[in-house]
């Protein structure tokens, strides 16, 4: 069993908005990585970054997504970071990993890089910069298309994707 596709990009970028049109259109189930995290541990993504620092989080992050290329047959979104683990980026050689992108400029619109984004709470734009150019390479790696979602709805980047990989709809 493998996943459909998987998302990877960084956090506000829309992999959850886009993951739910994707499974939608293509009459698959829809999981996130983050989500997983979350139900796992009782506690928000934030709060495990607080109390227990980003190595823990990451060995959480790192198995979810494991389990979830294993076991999941839809769309898959994964956390920002994800893509930061060697092992991780190995599991996804051979999928269909689509690298949503987007510039800071569209990043400070949408997420208003505020303080529920436990990486970017001091300076959010220099942050989200440094984030980028420590991943970007990574995310690029990775991914079977990179779609751009800069000035375009989710609806618009849901096409571009369908588009990228020739997949047809439900």
């Amino acid at each position: 069993m493998s996943p459909r596709l998987v998302l990877t990009g960084p956090m506000g970028v829309g992999k959850s908005t886009v993951g739910q049109l994707l499974a939608e259109r293509l009459g698959v189930g829809y999981r996130d990585t983050d989500d997983d995290i979350v139900a796992a541990e009782g506690r928000a993504v934030s709060d495990i970054f607080v109390e227990d620092g980003e190595p823990a989080f990451r060995a959480l992050e790192k198995e979810a997504v494991r389990q979830a290329l294993a076991s999941h047959d839809g769309v898959l979104a994964l956390g920002g970071g994800a893509i930061l683990d060697p092992d991780t980026r190995a599991l996804l050689a051979g999928e269909r990993v689509v690298y949503l992108s987007m510039d800071v400029e569209e990043a400070v619109r949408r997420t208003g890089l505020n303080a529920a984004r436990p990486l970017l709470a001091v300076n959010p734009r220099k942050q989200w910069r440094e984030l980028m150019e420590a991943r970007r390479h990574l995310y690029e790696e990775a991914a079977t298309a990179v779609v751009p979602t800069d000035g375009r709805t989710p609806e618009e980047v849901t096409d571009a994707v369908l588009d990228a990989l020739e997949l047809k709809e439900a």
